[in-house]
């Protein structure tokens, strides 16, 4: 859980959130959103889900583990997902079309 505070006060400020707006969104109070900057206190599991879900990386990210690049696809077709696979496959193995 190294820098996570760092790491989150970051996140908030790149998306010009206050802490109220992120307390609020989270479900804590602005002191809870402050405290876990200040690396004073940690997240609670629960809390941590909804942290990574409001900043849109993943609870490993937040938590200082070695991550890939995640994308967001929720709102894409299973095709456009399959074609998206493909595109990556065929970068990692330097073919190009």
């Amino acid at each position: 859980m190294l820098n996570m505070g760092k790491k989150l006060k970051e996140l908030r400020i790149q998306r010009n959130l206050t802490q109220k707006q992120v307390a609020e969104r989270v479900g804590v109070a602005i002191s809870a959103i402050s405290s876990y900057e200040a690396e004073l206190r940690y997240p609670s599991y629960a809390i941590l889900i909804k942290l990574a879900t409001t900043y849109h990386v993943s609870t490993d990210y937040l938590l200082g583990m070695p991550t890939g690049f995640t994308i967001d696809v929720s709102d894409l077709a299973e095709e456009d997902i399959a074609l998206l696979l493909q595109m990556i496959e065929r970068l990692k193995n330097g073919k190009k079309q």
